[in-house]
Parts: structure tokens; sequence; C-alpha cells
């Protein structure tokens, strides 16, 4: 998949995720790379992202997994890569089927109201220099997943920076870019709260 027939919304990129992996299987960060191009930036901050921000961000290590990824991801980003590469280890990470199709069924009720409210607008957030500055974002948010693990579902709220980051990312929709910028002003605050 190309930059170009990249998914271009939440509905279409849930249902490229929904064929990840095969029936009955565990899903591997693999499959659903594959399942929705490995090209996009948007596309690859707002499968993390939506992870994180579902019921899965229960399971104990799985959001400091992600902001591992997530961090690759937006260092590659940094340097100038336009295909981004991710170790075999990381690739290979599991999730159980039952659960990821709990968390898709879970994200897909939202998908509707999103896509409605994402437009392009203000796309000077989602290109150009603006793309270097957005992986900075990424890796400070994803520096904040790993301490909030000690606050049950505490990385719901990085998990929804990440996607609302992804998804104005893919949809070049600047304004979400913005609201992410502030949801990381909430996890700042949410960490000066856990170290008080």
């Amino acid at each position: 998949m190309t930059r170009d027939d990249a998914p271009q919304n939440l509905r279409t990129l849930l249902e490229c995720l929904e064929q990840a992996g095969e029936p009955g299987q565990d899903v591997t960060l693999a499959s659903m790379l594959e399942a929705t191009g490995q090209r996009s930036f948007g596309a690859l901050l707002l499968v993390p992202g939506l992870l994180v921000f579902s019921p899965l961000s229960g399971i104990p290590g799985l959001p400091t997994f992600f902001a591992a990824m997530v961090g690759l991801i937006a260092l590659q980003l940094l340097i100038g890569r336009d295909h981004f590469w991710l170790p075999q280890w990381l690739l290979g990470r599991r999730a159980p089927r039952s659960k990821y199709d709990r968390a898709m069924g879970f994200l897909k009720r939202p998908a509707g109201w999103v896509d409605r409210i994402i437009r392009h607008r203000l796309t000077f957030f989602t290109s150009g220099l603006a793309v270097r500055l957005n992986a900075v974002l990424c890796l400070l948010i994803a520096a904040t997943m790993p301490p909030l693990e000690l606050i049950p579902f505490g990385n719901s709220i990085a998990g929804a920076a990440l996607s609302l980051l992804g998804l104005g990312m893919m949809a070049r929709d600047g304004a979400l870019v913005l609201l992410s910028i502030g949801m990381l002003g909430l996890l700042g605050y949410l960490l000066t709260r856990l170290w008080m």
C-alpha cells in the first residue's frame, strides 16, 4: 500500500485492521501494518494510538510496547525516511484474537461520527517542517506512556493524543494535530500528579 492508497479516514482504517491476520488466530503487529500499509506515517501512528485508547491499554506492558514502536517510527521520520523499518521482535508481538476483535468493535462505534468531523483544514500542520515537529510531538507522547502504566487505563489519554495526531496526519486535518498538542498538556499534568 502506498501513501496514495493508504486509508484516509477512521472507518477505512478499521476495516483494514479487521482483515489483519488469520481468522481464529492471534493478530501480530506485522499483520496489522500489512493490512494498513507501512508508508503512511498517520496510519502507523493511528494503529498504536487506537489500540492504546481501547480497552487493550489495560494489558500490562502493552502501552510501553507501543511507546517503543511510536518512538522508533518518530525517530525514522525525524531523519527523513519515507519507508519505516521495525525490528522483528516488535513485528512479531501478538494480541489474542478475542481481545483484538473486542477492541475493533469498541473503536468502530465512534468511527462514523469521527469521520463526519474530519476534513482538510490547517493543512500546514500536516506537511513540510510540521511533519518533523509532529514526530517530536510523538516522542513526547510516547515518553509519557511507560510511567502512566501506574495509573489504571491512564494511557487511554496518550492513546487518544496519538490517535488524534495520526488521524490528523492521515486526513490532513491540522485541527486534530492542535488537539493532540492540547492533550500532551493534559498528559504532562497527569505525570506531575503521579510524582507529587
